[in-house]
């Protein structure tokens, strides 16, 4: 039988993969981080949920995990599989929340590693051909500070030919982009690397229980209610504001009716999600708005014309 795969961009495959089979989140990490030319990561731990900073209508971490390298350092990797707007802002926000909650009262800030936060991005939000960002603070002398990083990588444009990347780097990143639902057969090249074939093993739609699957297509649901929402509130936004601007033609009108369309658009956005059954935590990822608010916003607002 021809073997069905899922797509390992799906949140809950991602997390299936990376989140159980630390050999296969080691030899991901070591190819794709820009790790200092002496670094190895030798072994990982998994950081216990409950360890993670919650951080209302932001968090949203796929994977955890402390490394630890061959010269005894260790850092924290909050991993990410990106599919939302403002994502570089959650991603630093996230980021730096997890490298300042590591310190407990009265800890000394040498208890503190490293953080890099690394998101694997279906989509482009940059019209330059580069395709792997990675961000750290430098000052005017190209002096650097290490202790936070972000690493965020445009899938649709990595192509796997004339880029200086380690083999194993490649074959990971065509793992993420060229495997999905209509995968029929793979390349002899990816099943020839040994944590790339367990990964693909593991995406075997016949290895995964039916309420393992219908939590897969969950993801893909609201992935794509929130984008379709997402874009119609623009839409509506937009048209609603010039519309009213235009009407009291003047300029502080066109700046009212923008942010009252925008304003109404917002809360009818929140409360389609919240009548088509979206949990809290997934309204507040795609809206960008706190628990509170969304509460405020269905409680005051039960329909939206």
């Amino acid at each position: 039988m021809i073997p069905h795969y899922l797509d390992p961009k799906n949140d809950f495959i991602f997390k299936k993969i990376f989140g159980h089979h630390a050999e296969l989140l080691k030899s991901f990490l070591n190819a794709i981080l820009p790790l200092p030319e002496d670094c190895i990561i030798e072994s990982l731990t998994y950081i216990p949920p409950e360890s993670v900073p919650v951080i209302e209508g932001f968090k949203y971490t796929v994977v955890d995990v402390r490394c630890y390298d061959n010269h005894g350092r260790h850092f924290i990797v909050e991993m990410q599989i990106q599919w939302t707007k403002h994502f570089i802002q959650r991603m630093l926000f996230n980021t730096a929340a997890t490298y300042t909650h590591q310190l407990k009262k009265g800890q000394d800030y040498d208890h503190l590693s490293p953080v890099y936060g690394l998101a694997l991005i279906n989509a482009t939000f940059t019209k330059e051909e580069e395709w792997f960002h990675h961000f750290q603070m430098t000052d005017k002398k190209n002096r650097t500070l290490d202790d936070i990083q972000l690493v965020l990588i445009e899938l649709p444009k990595f192509k796997p030919t004339n880029i200086s990347l380690k083999k194993l780097a490649v074959l990971w990143l065509r793992f993420f982009k060229e495997i999905n639902e209509q995968t029929k057969t793979v390349d002899q090249s990816l099943l020839a690397e040994e944590p790339i074939k367990k990964a693909l093993d593991l995406l075997e739609a016949s290895s995964y229980t039916e309420a393992e699957l219908r939590a897969y297509d969950k993801v893909w649901d609201a992935i794509s209610t929130g984008k379709t929402l997402m874009n119609d509130k623009m839409r509506e936004a937009e048209a609603k504001g010039l519309a009213k601007g235009r009407a009291e033609g003047k300029a502080e009108g066109r700046v009212e009716g923008q942010a009252e369309g925008e304003a109404r658009a917002n809360t009818k956005f929140v409360i389609n999600m919240h009548n088509a059954g979206m949990p809290m935590d997934q309204i507040c990822q795609f809206s960008g708005f706190s628990q509170e608010q969304v509460r405020q916003m269905i409680l005051n607002n039960p329909s939206v014309q």
